[in-house]
């Protein structure tokens, strides 16, 4: 793939750290900041506010930066544990940002296209390109009204990004209420609040290959088409409009980008430390405590802490908040987990894509089983990374390197699963993935990693092994997080996938600099 540097300038406005508030240090000197977890929102966070002069640490569970950003190296095989998909380069631009530096001096991105591949199983094959004269000539297979739609649809989910992205990205909104104050009775005209995410396709769009792709977008916020509202088409004209990246040598390029600007900003940084409580005093809290490998306990004092642990977990674990406040809390229920297999071939199949989906023959069915009856799927949709198609510095010469993900509900008491039940499963995977056309795979296999929810619960202590943070569900929760700003301690904060605007590359950067603003806002420096 070509190298290509992403403009300086997108149309987006995001927040970051005015001027003003970089040279107030004096009003900020002293002021300490405790930041528990090490993942992108966490990472955001201390570097901002210590770009504001605050005193920040710090503090991971792990042995690395990056959270659920991870990495496992083996046999000459290099294999991104997390995300695998880069979008909106921009939002990270803030954090990279001054000091006479930019994001492209930390990282190297490349742009991807076609951005995604699409098997089904009666062999369609159909490539999402970015280039809407590629994607148009991939159509014209289906006749002129499946362009037709392709075009009405993009017009609609861009409508649905504008809105939103000026008002519930931009501003950081995190209520109901807080949206409704900023969009009027007007403002938010446009908006698609009364269908579900499929829904709102199916009225666009007629070709029942085209209803699956777009309709498996959702899979950044792991959630299903058939629950969440219809605004989050907004995703398809954030992936199409300002394209999807790799970072050269691996996603994990970025993690390592945030360990020098962690580094250049003077945050301090405390690995294999694991967060047993934060402290509090009434309405306030004071710190938190950490314990090392050792069994040592360390405290840490704070006029601020930032959670980069989820709210759940955190409020359950952390802060030992009683069953009445946990039952308001229940309304953010876990976004899915997933199976997460890293397999190392002998070969290559030069079928795939950088990106593809194996699609589930039923996909309805299939977000149902998952979502609503919480069960594992019996036909699951699989997404299949093979980055060797970009860098080939991730697997021996000649060799491919593959990421195989179904989406799995996460772990629950409805219909619960075992770590057998996870390996059945993933020989279930393998047995599609050979009939697919990925012939003898089994056979070609030379190194493999596999990752149950069990395993990311323990890892990073996300709610019931969720990936995605929250689920967008518009019964439960109208596809709002949690909010970043605890109503029940006043200098507590949160940031990361479970708190808006939501979990995945795009969203959870965001939510580190808005989370950053609130802190300064009490502080006088906002």
């Amino acid at each position: 793939m070509e190298e290509t540097e992403v403009p300086a300038s997108q149309p987006i406005a995001l927040p970051s750290i005015p001027e003003v508030q970089l040279n107030a240090v004096t009003r900020t000197a002293g002021k300490r900041v405790v930041v528990i977890g090490a993942g992108i929102g966490g990472m955001t966070a201390a570097i901002q506010l210590a770009r504001a002069g605050f005193s920040v640490d710090l503090v991971e569970k792990n042995e690395r930066l990056g959270g659920k950003l991870n990495l496992h190296q083996e046999a000459g095989f290099s294999f991104d544990l997390g995300p695998s998909i880069f979008t909106l380069p921009q939002m990270f631009r803030p954090v990279f940002e001054g000091d006479g530096r930019k994001l492209e001096d930390y990282v190297t991105l490349q742009r991807v296209d076609p951005q995604w591949r699409n098997f089904f199983e009666d062999g369609t094959v159909i490539d999402l390109w970015e280039d809407p004269a590629r994607m148009h000539q991939e159509l014209q297979r289906f006749g002129a009204a499946a362009i037709e739609d392709y075009d009405a649809f993009l017009r609609y989910s861009r409508l649905q990004y504008d809105i939103v992205e000026r008002g519930y990205f931009a501003r950081g909104l995190d209520t109901l209420w807080q949206f409704i104050r900023f969009y009027g009775l007007r403002g938010g005209r446009g908006l698609d609040y009364t269908s579900t995410m499929a829904g709102g396709i199916a009225k666009r769009v007629r070709n029942p290959y085209l209803r699956d792709i777009l309709e498996y977008f959702i899979k950044y916020v792991g959630s299903s088409a058939y629950d969440a509202p219809g605004f989050m088409n907004l995703m398809p004209h954030i992936q199409l409009e300002f394209g999807l990246w790799y970072v050269s040598g691996g996603l994990y390029e970025l993690a390592r980008a945030f360990e020098r600007r962690l580094e250049e900003t003077g945050v301090r940084v405390h690995l294999n430390q694991t967060v047993t409580r934060i402290d509090k005093n009434g309405g306030h809290v004071t710190g938190i405590a950490a314990t090392g490998p050792d069994g040592s306990e360390t405290a840490f004092t704070a006029d601020f802490v930032i959670s980069n642990m989820e709210v759940i977990p955190a409020s359950e674990r952390l802060l030992n908040e009683s069953p009445r406040v946990m039952k308001k809390l229940s309304r953010f229920e876990p976004a899915c987990s997933g199976i997460v297999l890293h397999l190392g071939l002998n070969r290559t199949y030069p079928q795939l894509a950088h990106h593809n989906f194996f699609f589930s023959q039923n996909q309805k069915a299939h977000f149902n089983r998952v979502f609503r009856e919480k069960r594992l799927p019996d036909d699951p949709t699989i997404y299949l990374v093979a980055p060797t198609r970009t860098d080939p510095s991730q697997a021996p010469a000649g060799c491919d390197n593959i990421k195989i993900l179904p989406h799995i509900p996460y772990l629950n008491d409805e219909h619960p699963y075992t770590r057998e039940d996870c390996v059945a499963l993933k020989e279930a995977c393998l047995d599609k993935l050979e009939r697919m056309g990925l012939t003898d795979l089994r056979k070609h296999i030379v190194v493999e990693d596999f990752w149950t929810p069990f395993d990311i619960e323990a890892r990073y202590l996300s709610n019931r092994g969720s990936i995605y943070g929250v689920v967008s569900d518009m019964r439960r929760n109208f596809a709002f997080k949690a909010p970043k700003r605890s109503d029940r301690y006043d200098n507590l904060f949160f940031v990361g996938g479970s708190v808006n605007p939501g979990g995945g590359m795009p969203m959870v950067p965001l939510s580190g600099p808005h989370g950053a603003r609130m802190v300064m806002e009490p502080a006088g420096v906002a």
